[in-house]
């Protein structure tokens, strides 16, 4: 990694460098990546957890430093980043390489750099007299639906005592965000009934079916924009569908026999998603006489493969509170991405999202993350050690 000097440079350069190393990208393994931070942790003592996916190719790490009989505080983060195939890189993107006061690497922002001061400063919460532990949740395959950390927050039952606050490590410019919208992903598939094209009173055209729910969708995006509800907080301020994908058909001279398309919900946390499903498979049922008038093996499914909450905190809680004084900054906010912090919350846990780096720069090629989000990162971290510490 290429350096220029500073009077005074971060301390987990050397862990942001090894831990950008691991190519975790979200369809690949972890466990390079979490075995490298168990032997760091377990050399100092701490207490180690894993939970595995099914095929136990990734896992996610639960360590606890300090006295496990007291409610105690998360900082939590995801391994996984997404891919960096077909972007315009300048540098390779699973090398450090730092220019002028940023760095650059896939994660930097989203977000091993918050994880890696995390490991870095364990040696120093390790130290102290802590009057309530510290854990680190570090989680698989956040960024394909927040599915790791579902097993290590069902794992917490194993705990003497469930932890008092949890901070989500997302790139937030180390400010508060209290709220975030929850998400819905659901894969619609049409089955209609193949005929030449010529004979298309015969079929049943899978393709001009998805082509009206999705145009469906549209004008229920249309009303709920017009008609809210609305939160000033976000941006844009109302709940979100979005049709992401749609293969279907084989040739034009074909009355399709097959269409499937994806879309997504991204509801406020106070807008319940469930009767803007409900209405969905009305439409679906209100197009299916027709369509079983023709073909007794047509059919609508709806999938609804991945589902997270959205995240509702109120701004005098006391673990909002916490991190403000922590942060220095009394300004709060609310984002229209979502985290694992919602799937803490509803687990009971109190859940804030703030840590180092901007989420402009995620998903990015070149993605980065400046040297002064890296020192407030350590700067924040170390306060909250000096608020655990016995006095």
């Amino acid at each position: 990694m290429a350096r220029s000097k500073l009077s005074s440079a971060p301390s987990a350069l050397d862990m942001i460098e090894k831990l950008i190393a691991f190519d975790t990208t979200s369809y690949k393994t972890n466990l390079r990546l979490i075995e490298y931070i168990s032997d760091v942790l377990s050399g100092l003592g701490v207490d180690i957890r894993l939970t595995w996916d099914e095929q136990r190719q990734k896992a996610n790490l639960f360590a606890t430093i300090g006295p496990a009989d007291r409610p105690g505080i998360v900082l939590s983060g995801h391994t996984d980043v997404v891919p960096v195939e077909g972007q315009d890189w300048t540098s390779p993107p699973f090398t450090l390489t730092r220019r002028g006061d940023a760095l650059f690497g896939r994660g930097t922002a989203d977000m091993k750099s918050f994880i890696a001061i995390c490991v870095a400063l364990a040696p120093e919460f390790v130290a102290r007299p802590l009057r309530m532990p510290i854990h680190f949740a570090f989680s698989y395959d956040e960024e394909v639906g927040c599915i790791g950390v579902r097993r290590l927050i069902e794992d917490l039952g194993a705990l003497e005592v469930m932890p008092r606050l949890c901070l989500v490590g997302e790139p937030t410019e180390m400010k508060a965000v209290i709220g975030h919208k929850g998400k819905k992903s659901i894969r619609c598939r049409v089955e209609g009934h193949e005929c030449h094209s010529a004979l298309n009173d015969q079929g049943v055209n899978a393709v001009e079916i998805a082509a009206e729910l999705v145009s469906r969708l549209r004008g229920l995006q249309r009303r709920i924009r017009e008609q809210g509800p609305f939160d000033s907080g976000y941006q844009p301020p109302y709940t979100t569908l979005h049709t992401g994908t749609i293969q279907g058909g084989t040739a034009l001279n074909i009355v399709p026999k097959s269409c499937t398309f994806e879309f997504e919900i991204r509801n406020l946390p106070d807008h319940d998603p469930d009767p803007l499903m409900a209405e969905m498979r009305g439409w679906a049922q209100d197009l299916m006489p027709e369509m079983l008038a023709v073909s007794s093996d047509a059919g609508i499914l709806l999938d609804e493969h991945n589902s997270t909450p959205g995240l509702s905190m109120d701004q005098n809680d006391e673990a909002v509170r916490l991190v403000c004084a922590l942060s220095g900054d009394n300004d709060i906010s609310k984002a229209a991405f979502t985290t694992e912090a919602g799937l803490f919350q509803k687990a009971g846990i109190p859940a804030v999202v703030c840590g180092p780096g901007s989420i402009a720069q995620a998903h990015k090629p070149d993605e980065f993350i400046t040297l002064e989000q890296v020192g407030r990162c350590e700067d924040f971290l170390r306060r909250l050690l000096d608020h655990m510490t016995e006095r």
